[in-house]
């Protein structure tokens, strides 16, 4: 793991592979962190060098310190990444949050982008009322006592069942983060709204849902295809919010069928 200073604060990446190699770029979910792509490593690794970073006071990032965070500043972290890496095109792939910043790209950046995979995410999640609650429960309460009922949600009942440790691993992980990160991050995901943004842009697109996703159900995936003027989502069946952790063996299927074809 390495570390880039950024507006005073560090932020934790990885960047590994042959640097001969198209970059594919992954953006974690909220309350998690970049180990969430790690069983997708093996099928990627042979083929394309790959950056992950870890979000605001997630993982081994340091807490967000100045003012609001919006879409654009956290591609703009990115983006100063990838200057750091001194790489100019790329493959985004994007979770929940990171599918936030994929669709920031798509409108600030496209040129840039190889191809987007955005999976459960959406054009808006939620309301800005529950967000709003959810970023003041967090600060009053703290994140380890916020995760018992946060992170039962981000998993369907099939990865639930083969993984009987999954919650409390990842209950451990978020109660580890930045209590007003992640409520910075929350209050961000009650004010954005790309619904009136996208379907501008010509990057190869791949919308990943999860036939489980209680945070962005289905319907949210076909929304946002609508929006973005794509191919209808492919809906994973027994699949909850995290896909590269429940199933990723057909996660890097679907993925690498798309990339592969965007070189």
């Amino acid at each position: 793991m390495s570390f880039l200073e950024l507006n005073g604060r560090a932020v934790a990446y990885r960047l590994l592979g042959d640097a001969s190699l198209p970059l594919v770029v992954l953006a974690h979910p909220l309350g998690m962190s970049q180990a969430v792509w790690d069983e997708l490593l093996p099928e990627l690794l042979p083929h394309y060098r790959v950056l992950s970073w870890d979000l605001p006071g997630h993982g081994s990032s340091t807490a967000w310190t100045k003012g609001d965070i919006t879409p654009a500043g956290l591609a703009s972290e990115l983006l100063a990444l990838l200057d750091q890496a001194q790489v100019e095109r790329f493959h985004f792939v994007g979770t929940s949050i990171g599918g936030v910043i994929g669709q920031q790209l798509l409108n600030q950046a496209p040129e840039r982008l190889l191809s987007a995979t955005l999976t459960n995410t959406g054009a808006v999640i939620g309301t800005q009322q529950a967000w709003q609650t959810r970023a003041a429960a967090v600060q009053e309460e703290g994140l380890a006592a916020m995760a018992v009922d946060i992170v039962p949600r981000w998993f369907g009942p099939a990865a639930t069942l083969a993984q009987p440790a999954l919650i409390s691993g990842w209950n451990t992980i978020m109660g580890r983060g930045d209590a007003k990160s992640y409520a910075l991050l929350c209050e961000m995901l009650g004010r954005f709204d790309f619904s009136q943004q996208l379907g501008k842009s010509t990057v190869p697109l791949l919308i990943i849902g999860g036939s489980d996703d209680l945070s962005t159900p289905p319907e949210s995936l076909r929304t946002l295809a609508e929006y973005c003027k794509t191919s209808q989502p492919v809906i994973m069946e027994k699949v909850g919010h995290v896909p590269a952790v429940e199933a990723p063996a057909s996660f890097i299927s679907l993925l690498l069928s798309h990339i592969n074809k965007c070189k």
